[in-house]
C-alpha cells in the first residue's frame, strides 16, 4: 500500500510505525472473513481492511468525521485479523494510532465524553471500582435487568497461602479483578503454592494501562505502566523469576510495555525486561503437569473452554490451557467458531452494548452446543461477560484445578 503521510505525523515515531504497517497491507481481504463486526454488520468499513483505509486517509490529511470515528469505535481490537493476515499486518498497533488521532480531531457528544471520562477514572482505580461494584451488588434487585446483567454477584476469595517458598513469582492484582473475581488470583496462589512456588502481589502495582490506552488516553496509560514497573522492579532485583498474569487482557498489555515505552529513555530498559519476564499463567503451568498428577488433582468432567482473544490472538498462545486441563483428566472441548470474540473486549461491552450482546449470545449458543456443564476462560472480562447471559457456571480455568486440589485434601 502506497502512503503519503501528512506533515502533522510524518517523521514522528507513531507516523513511522503507522507507515510501515500500512505499507505491509496487500489488500487481500482475508481479514474480513474472521472479523466479528464485519460478520454482524456486513460493511467493508466495519472490517479491518476498511478501517485500514480509513486510518490511511486520516494520516494522509483527509477530513476526519464522526462517521470515521464510529467505524473505528466499533472495532473490538480482538486482533483476530492479525492471526489471519498472511502479510503480518500489525493491525492492533495501527488502530491504536488511528483512534488517538481521530479522538484529537473529533469532539464527541457531551454524554459520550462523560461516560468515557468515568470509565478512564473509575475502572483503573481498584478502590473506586470495588466500592461502586459493592454498591451495585447491594442494590442489584432494584436495578433494571440490563444493569443487573452488568453487575455480577459478589464472589469471595479463599485463603492466600502464607508459606515462604524458594521460588517466587509476581502476580498482577489488577484493577477490576480484585472486586469482581478475587478468587482467581487466590486460586492461582494456592495451586502454585502446592507446587512449591510463592506468588507475590506488589502493593503499589495497579491497572496494567489497557483501560486508558484503549480509551485513547495514551499518556495516562504510560503513567500506569511506569508505576507498575517501579512497583515490580525491587522484587525482580531480589530474584522474582516471572510476572504471572491471570488475566490475559493484562498480559497482552504488559508484554507490550517494551514497545510502548521504547521512546522513554528512563524506562526503556526496564520496560523491555518486564515484558520479557511476563508470562500468562498458561505458559507457567505446563512445567508443573507432572507435579499436579503427583498431587492427585484429577477432574473427570467435560468443560467448554473459551480462549480469550487477548490470549489466542494478542499473545498468540493457543493450546496451553487445554493441555494443562487435559493433563489432570478434564475433557476439554472448544466450541464452533472458537476463534471469534465473545464481545467483552474491555470497555467495549459498555460502549457498544448492542454489538457486544449479539456476540455474547452467539458465543454462548455455540458453547451450549458442546454439552459441557461448565465453561472456563482465561480473562476476567470474558468470564463476567459470558456469565451475564447464562446459568451455566463460568470460571477461570485455574479455579477448576484449585477445586480439584481442595477436593483431594478432603478425601
Amino acid at each position: 500500500m502506497q502512503t503519503n503521510l501528512a506533515d502533522f505525523i510524518k517523521n514522528t515515531p507513531e507516523g513511522e510505525e503507522a507507515d510501515a504497517i500500512l505499507r505491509s497491507c496487500v489488500h487481500c481481504g482475508f481479514c474480513t472473513a474472521t472479523c466479528p463486526t464485519y460478520q454482524l454488520l456486513g460493511d467493508e468499513l466495519d472490517g479491518p481492511r476498511g478501517r485500514i483505509y480509513l486510518i490511511k486517509q486520516v494520516l494522509e490529511g483527509a477530513e476526519v468525521t464522526a462517521k470515521t470515528q464510529t467505524h473505528l469505535d466499533r472495532c473490538l481490537t480482538c486482533r483476530n485479523c492479525e492471526t489471519t493476515c498472511p502479510s503480518g499486518v500489525q493491525y492492533g498497533r495501527l488502530i491504536d494510532i488511528g483512534r488517538k488521532v481521530v479522538e484529537e480531531r473529533v469532539e464527541r457528544p457531551l454524554m459520550e465524553r462523560f461516560k468515557r471520562k468515568v470509565l478512564k477514572e473509575a475502572l483503573p482505580r481498584k478502590a473506586v471500582f470495588t466500592a461502586a461494584l459493592r454498591a451495585g451488588q447491594l442494590f442489584r434487585p432494584l436495578l433494571s435487568p440490563a444493569m443487573q446483567d452488568k453487575i455480577p454477584e459478589r464472589a469471595r476469595a479463599g485463603a492466600w497461602p502464607t508459606r515462604e517458598r524458594g521460588r517466587k513469582m509476581l502476580v498482577l492484582e489488577g484493577c477490576v479483578q480484585p472486586g469482581m473475581a478475587p478468587n482467581i488470583n487466590a486460586a492461582a496462589a494456592r495451586v502454585l503454592d502446592a507446587l512449591g512456588v510463592q506468588l507475590i502481589v506488589a502493593p503499589k502495582a495497579g491497572c496494567c494501562g489497557a483501560v486508558r490506552h484503549h480509551l485513547n488516553d495514551h499518556e495516562a496509560a504510560l503513567d500506569d505502566m511506569r508505576r507498575n514497573i517501579d512497583a515490580w522492579w525491587p522484587y525482580i532485583e531480589r530474584g522474582a523469576e516471572a510476572i504471572v498474569m491471570t488475566a490475559s487482557g493484562c498480559g497482552s498489555m504488559v508484554k507490550d510495555y517494551g514497545h510502548l515505552l521504547a521512546h522513554d529513555s528512563e524506562y526503556v530498559g526496564k520496560a523491555a525486561r518486564i515484558s520479557m519476564l511476563t508470562r500468562d499463567l498458561s505458559e507457567i503451568m505446563p512445567e508443573f503437569e507432572e507435579g499436579l498428577a503427583r498431587l492427585g488433582a484429577v477432574i473427570k468432567e467435560r468443560v467448554a473452554y473459551h480462549p480469550p482473544c487477548t490470549l489466542q490472538h494478542g499473545q498468540q498462545i493457543r493450546g496451553k490451557v487445554e493441555g494443562v486441563l487435559r493433563a489432570v483428566g478434564v475433557d476439554v472441548v472448544l466450541c464452533a467458531d472458537s476463534h471469534l470474540c465473545c464481545g467483552s473486549a474491555g470497555t467495549y461491552s459498555l460502549l457498544q452494548p448492542e454489538l457486544s450482546l449479539q456476540l455474547r449470545d452467539r458465543k454462548l449458543a455455540n458453547l451450549a452446543d458442546t454439552g459441557a456443564a461448565t465453561i472456563v476462560s482465561a480473562n476476567v472480562g470474558c468470564t463476567a461477560h459470558l456469565q451475564s447471559g447464562t446459568l451455566t457456571p463460568v470460571l477461570h480455568w485455574i479455579e477448576l484445578i484449585d477445586r480439584a486440589l481442595a477436593g483431594r485434601k478432603r478425601r
